[in-house]
């Protein structure tokens, strides 16, 4: 059997996860652009997603959507032009930054809560709740059994093909 007919009948972990985010971000963005952020795109997920009312570190934005620092301060960059957010000094260490959202970010990160926890209704919904429960129960442990990107890089690649 071809390989890309065994991944369309029986796709692996991967291609699921792929799909399962691409979805989700599908239904999330265009319904975002429905209510006037159209220049909202996914990769600003990884600011957006994790970003505190009150600023977050942009090394600590990093850390929890697991991309490194020149990735994180282009989409900084990008959100602060479209004016999603500013850079403000850190109160705490006047020789750091904070990342905090304008009135245009927070008014996205209230439609994206609401919109992420109707997509999660929906979806339990479809599964029934108990299903979506153990469902969000297994992925979380398997996203936890897995090293983070950090840990990816700081390790060789033999660390982990043991564990295969």
């Amino acid at each position: 059997m071809r390989r890309s007919t065994r991944q369309e009948r029986d796709p692996d972990l991967g291609i699921l996860a792929v799909r399962l985010a691409t979805r989700v971000q599908r239904e999330l963005y265009a319904r975002a652009s429905e209510h006037g952020f159209t220049d909202a795109r996914p990769r600003h997920g990884a600011v957006l997603a994790f970003l505190d009312a009150e600023g977050t570190r942009q090394g600590e934005l990093g850390r929890l959507a697991g991309r490194n620092k020149q990735t994180m301060g282009a989409i900084v960059d990008e959100l602060e032009r479209l004016g999603y957010v500013r850079r403000e000094t850190d109160p705490a260490d006047r020789r750091a930054k904070l990342i905090v959202p304008t009135e245009r970010g927070r008014s996205f990160m209230a439609l994206a809560d609401g919109l992420i926890a109707q997509i999660e209704r929906n979806l339990a919904d479809a599964l029934g709740p108990e299903a979506y429960r153990d469902f969000r129960a297994a992925l979380r442990r398997g996203v936890a059994s897995l090293p983070a990107a950090a840990e990816a890089e700081a390790y060789p690649a033999e660390r982990f093909s043991s564990k295969l």
